[in-house]
């Protein structure tokens, strides 16, 4: 039983999360449609021109650039501006009758008469700025400026306004002599596919350019929404006493999915989503940008922090705490105690036990022999030893001599430490009789004269001086050699944990 219930367990579990990757691949697609639509007004030219067609399969290709004109068409409202259309529907009825016709056609009244047109729609295309209304006003300065170098370099003379470029470049006496094929070559590769990216964009009720993403975002925010709410009544029914406020808290970043605006806050819960379902891993990336914080405000934080407790002891340093607190205790706030135990006094005994009980006997063979050299040594420094030494029946004695005192005087001084850990009432009185009284003779004198109050003004400019060195050394720190250290620490101990 119990490991069918373990594998039913697992089943659910494998479910659950397999649901939690569908959705945040759901919402990975959703928050990339943002990024396109945010990107397609001021990328339009670089999608229409630069991305190459994505074949599919076998020899079916998707060609990228319909697909975004279609885009612009259907959810942005975007289309052809007749100024421009018109003057490209010109050219190309020039370049149909010319290969009708033939180029010796070019001084023909019908192909003057297009040329003619082509002048006068150039002149007014150059005053009118038909670029205007798509924000493109830098591509029709570069169609000027294209065209007034190449009739510059053909002709070998100055032009001087782009007017004058294209009335030369469309006159029949300019196509003759420098060769229709190669003048017109020139215009459809770099003219051409500048003036075909203007636009005209409509206009709607509010004022503001047509925008109709809505229109697919919609179904994504229904999808999220009816997810929410059945996440909200599950967790509610699930958790007893918990309301549907509250489980909808638990889920807070999910509403910026809800919202048909700020759509670039859907990276919060895309993030969150993929984190969760570990659909992809983020804790590299997680963890480089937090070192990369800390790293930038940690000399910072520091600095504030250790200069605000200095300032603190300056201040319970010049307002007198600390003199009251040390020479009156019981004048000063109630000490809150929570256990009814002296710590401090507890681990100095424990601490102290430790040390003669168990330390000092372990070592005592070390202390022996360091004691036992240094009083070789003090002896040797003196001219009566050697002679002593060197006498008969004497030989090694001394050395002996030493180590038997040397071992008695540390037996002594242990015994002595030993005894006075010893449950001892009358000991215990006395010693802090004497420590009582100690205390009381300090507090009495110090306070005689302009002692006290001299030693807060010298801890007051001392705490001065370390805070402006320190500051001092903060601002000389190096952020980007505090970050390699970091980059460095992190490093090791992947390569310690992957070991």
């Amino acid at each position: 039983m119990a490991a069918l219930e373990r594998s039913k367990v697992t089943k659910a579990r494998r479910r659950a999360r397999l649901f939690e990757r569908i959705m945040a691949a759901i919402a990975l697609l959703n928050f990339a449609l943002v990024l396109f639509d945010y990107s397609y007004i001021p990328f339009r030219d670089f999608y229409l021109r630069q991305i190459p067609p994505i074949t599919l399969w076998g020899d079916r290709q998707l060609n990228f650039s319909r697909v975004v004109d279609w885009y612009g068409r259907e959810f942005k409202g975007i289309e052809p501006n007749r100024t421009t259309e018109a003057y490209l529907a010109a050219v190309g009825e020039l370049e149909r009758q010319m290969r009708q016709q033939g180029e010796q056609a070019i001084s023909s009244p019908q192909i003057r008469s297009i040329l003619s047109e082509l002048q006068s729609r150039s002149e007014a295309m150059v005053d009118e700025n038909p670029f205007e209304i798509a924000n493109k006003s830098g591509t029709l300065e570069r169609i000027k400026e294209r065209m007034r170098r190449h009739v510059e370099d053909q002709t070998g003379r100055e032009i001087e306004s782009s007017k004058q470029a294209f009335a030369t470049f469309w006159s029949p006496e300019y196509l003759n002599r420098y060769g229709f094929e190669q003048e017109i070559d020139f215009f459809d590769e770099r003219i051409q596919p500048l003036i075909q990216t203007n636009y005209y964009r409509g206009i709607g009720f509010d004022g503001r350019p047509t925008d109709e993403f809505v229109r697919i975002d919609i179904w994504f925010m229904a999808l999220f929404g009816i997810e929410l709410l059945a996440r909200t009544w599950y967790l509610s029914r699930r958790y007893k006493g918990t309301s549907w406020l509250d489980t909808l808290l638990w889920r807070w970043y999910d509403v910026f999915l809800l919202l048909p605006f700020w759509r670039f806050l859907r990276i919060i819960p895309l993030i969150t989503r993929i984190n969760q379902s570990n659909l992809i891993n983020l804790d590299p990336l997680r963890d480089r940008i937090i070192r990369g914080i800390i790293a930038n405000y940690a000399v910072e934080l520091t600095e504030i922090v250790v200069i605000r407790v200095i300032e603190q002891l300056q201040n319970l340093v010049r307002q007198g705490d600390v003199a009251r607190t040390l020479l009156k205790p019981e004048a000063g706030p109630r000490y809150i105690d929570l256990n009814e135990i002296d710590e401090v006094t507890v681990i100095s005994k424990r601490l102290s036990s430790t040390l003669v009980c168990q330390v000092l006997p372990k070592v005592r063979p070390d202390v022996e022999a360091l004691l036992h050299h240094n009083a070789n040594k003090a002896l040797q420094e003196l001219p009566l030893y050697e002679g002593i030494k060197h006498l008969p029946g004497i030989g090694n004695l001394p050395d002996q001599l030493t180590r038997q005192v040397i071992a008695q005087l540390y037996q002594a001084v242990y015994g002595a430490i030993a005894d006075s850990l010893q449950e001892d009432p009358v000991g215990a009185e006395l010693t802090q009789t004497l420590i009582d009284s100690t205390i009381k003779a300090f507090r009495a004198e110090i306070q005689k004269g302009h002692t006290l109050k001299e030693i807060e003004s010298l801890m007051a400019v001392w705490l001065d001086e370390v805070k402006i060195n320190y500051v001092r050394r903060i601002a000389e720190e190096d952020v980007e050699k505090l970050r390699e250290q970091t980059q460095m620490l992190y490093q090791i101990t992947q390569t310690g944990g992957r070991k």
